[in-house]
This record gives C-alpha cells, sequence and structure tokens, in this order.
C-alpha cells in the first residue's frame, strides 16, 4: 500500500512522515546517580511545510514501584499510555526541542531504504546537541557529533538514541555519557499514537 502524506509536507521529509504525531506512553529512568523511577513520555513531531519536522517531549516523574527488569520487546508488557489525570499531577523531568531534517552527508553500510538525518535537540536544563544518524524500515539511530553546554547544566557529554516502531508501538532508548561514567542505559520505553497513523506504513 503506498504512503498517505499530508499534501503539505515536504518531500524532503518523506522518510519521516511515519514519526509525523502526537505520541505518548511510559518508561524508566535510570543512570549512575539517578534512582531508578518510571516515568510518562509526550512526544510530539509536526511540521511546518518546511523541509525538516519540529520535536518536542516532555517526560514526567510518574508514581508507583518500578520492577528491575522489564522486556521492552514483550507485547503484554506493561507500558499502558498515562492518563491525562497522571500526566496532569507529574512532576516535569525533563523537556526537549528541536528539529529533525534530512542530511546530504553520506554514512557508510547504509542500505538503499535508509536515510541520513540529522537532529539538533535544545534541552531545557542548558544543554544543545546536535546529532547524526538514519532512518529507514520504521527504524531511527541517532549519536551525538557535538554537545555545548552552559555552565549550570547538567555534565552530559553524549548520547546515543534509538526509535523503533513495532506492531504500532514506538520504542525509544538513549544512552547517555555523563557526570565521568561511561556511554550506558538511560532512559527507555513505549510510546503509542494519540492521533491517527499515516497509512503504508509497516506496523
Amino acid at each position: 500500500m503506498p504512503f498517505a502524506f499530508d499534501e503539505s509536507l515536504a518531500p524532503e521529509v518523506y522518510p519521516l512522515a511515519w514519526l509525523v504525531g502526537r505520541w505518548r506512553g511510559a518508561g524508566v529512568v535510570e543512570y549512575p546517580g539517578v534512582a531508578r523511577r518510571r516515568v510518562a513520555a509526550d512526544v510530539v513531531l509536526d511540521h511546518d511545510g518546511g523541509p525538516y519536522l519540529r520535536y518536542e517531549s516532555t517526560l514526567r516523574l510518574l508514581d508507583g514501584d518500578v520492577p528491575e527488569r522489564i522486556d521492552l520487546t514483550a507485547p503484554d508488557a506493561d507500558f499502558t499510555p498515562p492518563s491525562d489525570a497522571e500526566v496532569a499531577a507529574a512532576q516535569v523531568w525533563t523537556t526537549e526541542t528541536g528539529y529533525w531534517r534530512p542530511s546530504t552527508e553520506a554514512l557508510d553500510g547504509l542500505g538503499d531504504d535508509q536515510h541520513t538525518i540529522e537532529v539538533l535537540l535544545a534541552d531545557a536544563s542548558g544543554r544543545l546537541t546536535a546529532y547524526l544518524g538514519w532512518v529507514g524500515g520504521g527504524r531511527v539511530e541517532l549519536a551525538s557529533q557535538r554537545t555545548v553546554r552552559t555552565a549550570t547544566s547538567p555534565d552530559v557529554s553524549g548520547s546515543r538514541r534509538m526509535f523503533g516502531l513495532v506492531q504500532g508501538r514506538l520504542f525509544w532508548s538513549e544512552d547517555l555519557t555523563a557526570f565521568g561514567h561511561p556511554l550506558q542505559s538511560y532512559s527507555s520505553g513505549q510510546l503509542v499514537r494519540l492521533d491517527a497513523p499515516v497509512t503504508g506504513v509497516e506496523q
């Protein structure tokens, strides 16, 4: 089945069209010095007709215990999207805004259905990060290329992110190099759409 694109979507971002929309889900954050906590995640990717997508993400801390081990790929994993009431009552943990756009930079080893993208994200804690990566086959992989921090920003020097669409769920994970620790898991979880999906995307 062919894609059904929004007519106002710029052709340059067609490989990212399946991400456009409002997403919500639940996950966990944990890192040395950061206690394991359950989080609500809200993500919005939209556009204004330009050759890029606008991105906004918010993580909020949720009450309740978190199991020591969670199989994110399990169909019955307990990542039911939090309700509006839960989200409204939750404390904001972190917010980000930025842009996703196609890149002309060549990456080795990409297949014909994989496209290079660059992502620029600003974290409200005082960090600006430029990522380079690829999108294709319902998957996104990003690695930070440069991070600029203010004097009061947390000591985060690098990160790696993954998004994958599986049976209508958008899985995410983020690894950090921070506070003198090597690259390791920081957050992960599942998102579901809050609006109608783009047709023609394999889920």
